[in-house]
């Protein structure tokens, strides 16, 4: 596949820059994959959407602090942003710029850099635990007044560098309403990368950890339905699909063409332009088919990215 087949154009002011008051009341597009219908409802209506029997998967990773903003030796800033815990001693792994004045050895405030590992990445030693600030993405350009709304309601395990923002829909009231179980898994910035080769296959991912207990894992297999919430939770339950350990790091990367072995429907937020993300939906609802739905999100003026509108694919 052509990473050129993965561009749309978006207005600008579409992309959304605030959460809405109520996490529920975001509009959520339902598009029907074997009579290829799309209606239009509000996303606390999304019970009313799913068949009997569907056992609702979320990823319950919650975002680390993660934006550490410092200053360099003799001044100027410098601006951390941590990815992975590396294990004990306070190693990490994270991207640091100005990256190309930066050298192995030197401190940022509570930081010490210890080695250069290519594309701005750095391994590195933190003082304490990360004190900084929600690494919102860069094209959000407003401040964000609550940064837990930067967070699902159901948020357990630290350990992300970025939401997984489909789930930011859901309020307590509305989970009581369905079945849900919970896997783990702590997104890396790699999942947002933009692809940038000519062909999609020339595009590898990072891996991520991921953790499902057995029990969950019991229910998945045993459900008659199984919806995800959001890519990294297909791609937790598609991995283990495969024959992977039940704990571990994952660099699946599901692309057109894709036989699905767990997952039945998709709640997906809308995507960036040449992103893995986007490449995912189109593997699940197909190409032209998602071409037309954001079409149609754009004419009908829905909200997109992080804190946008949610479409379900059953």
């Amino acid at each position: 596949m052509k990473s050129s087949e993965l561009d749309y154009e978006l207005p600008p002011e579409l992309i959304a820059q605030q959460p809405l008051t109520r996490r529920d009341r975001s509009r959520l597009l339902v598009y029907e994959r074997a009579t290829g219908a799309a209606r239009h409802r509000r996303f606390f209506e999304l019970p009313e959407e799913l068949a009997e029997g569907t056992l609702t998967v979320v990823n319950d990773t919650r975002v680390l602090p993660a934006r550490l903003r410092l200053r360099r030796p003799g001044g100027g800033d410098a601006e951390v942003l941590l990815l992975e815990r590396l294990g004990t001693n306070g190693l990490w792994e994270g991207l640091a710029r100005p990256s190309r004045r930066l050298r192995a050895g030197q401190r940022l405030g509570p930081v010490e850099l210890l080695e250069p590992l290519g594309e701005g990445r750095w391994r590195l030693r933190l003082e304490g635990e990360p004190k900084g600030e929600a690494p919102l993405p860069p094209y959000i350009t407003e401040p964000l007044a609550d940064p837990e709304r930067y967070q699902t309601v159901y948020a357990e395990h630290e350990g992300s560098a970025a939401a997984p923002t489909a789930g930011l829909h859901f309020t307590p009231e509305l989970l009581a309403k369905l079945d849900v179980e919970r896997v783990t898994l702590h997104v890396g910035l790699d999942t947002f990368r933009p692809v940038s080769g000519a062909d999609l296959a020339d595009h590898g991912l990072h891996s991520e950890r991921y953790e499902v207990s057995e029990r969950a894992w019991r229910r998945v297999r045993a459900a008659h339905r199984v919806l995800a919430v959001g890519t990294t939770t297909v791609r937790v339950l598609e991995s283990c699909a495969r024959g992977a350990r039940l704990a571990g790091r994952t660099d699946l990367f599901i692309t057109p063409g894709y036989a699905f072995e767990r997952v039945d429907s998709l709640l997906t937020n809308f995507h960036l332009p040449r992103s893995t993300l986007l490449a995912l939906v189109m593997a699940f609802a197909g190409v032209e088919e998602t071409r037309d739905l954001y079409r149609m999100e754009i004419e009908e003026r829905y909200r997109f990215y992080s804190f946008g509108d949610a479409m379900l694919i059953v």
